[in-house]
């Protein structure tokens, strides 16, 4: 019993640790301005894995943005390496100079960001879309703790730790290319 609590203990204390903070030091002098960034096509590609490390789902995204002066808009199109495919129509509105919210179906309530220098962080829990065993979806509700980091003017590494009843899940990487 005891080397179960004190594993028990240390795998509540890892899933605890190694994830970015608001006062991370910043490692650039780079300034990601979302609605620059993703004003226009991007392509990207990601995949899924599971707090295991196992790698459940891979997709490539096109991304098509628009920036109006006040609302960027993104619409996202995923392809799954299994075939699937999924639109989700993102709408954000800038709150700050460097706060952002948004929308998406789906999306509880509204997604909250902040940009600092060169990264962004983005909160938000989704009813998302999932595979199951006999080829059909369901829908679970998680939430999206994003980490993106603009690494040259071209390119946007996203990290995004997932968890549902709070709980980690997992997590999401996706490089984004401006075209």
């Amino acid at each position: 019993m005891r080397k179960f609590i004190i594993g028990a203990g240390l795998l509540l204390l890892a899933a605890c640790t190694g994830k970015p903070g608001p006062t991370d030091e910043l490692l650039s002098e780079r300034k990601l301005d979302l609605e620059s960034f993703f004003d226009g096509e991007i392509v990207a590609r990601g995949q899924f894995q599971d707090v295991f490390g196992t790698v459940r789902r891979r997709f490539d995204v096109a991304v098509n943005g628009t920036w109006d002066g006040q609302t960027l808009t993104l619409v996202e199109d995923f392809v799954y390496e299994d075939g699937a495919t999924e639109q989700r129509v993102w709408t954000l509105s800038k709150t700050g100079p460097d706060s952002w919210v948004g929308t998406a179906p789906g999306v509880e309530g509204k997604a909250r960001g902040i940009e600092r220098g060169d990264t962004f962080n983005w909160r938000y829990t989704i009813d998302l879309p999932v595979p199951t065993a006999d080829g059909g979806n369901e829908t679970i509700k998680v939430s999206f703790d994003d980490w993106m980091w603009l690494l040259s003017e071209d390119r946007l590494l996203n990290r995004a730790y997932v968890r549902r009843y709070g709980v980690d899940i997992g997590d999401v990487i996706i490089i984004f290319e401006k075209q």
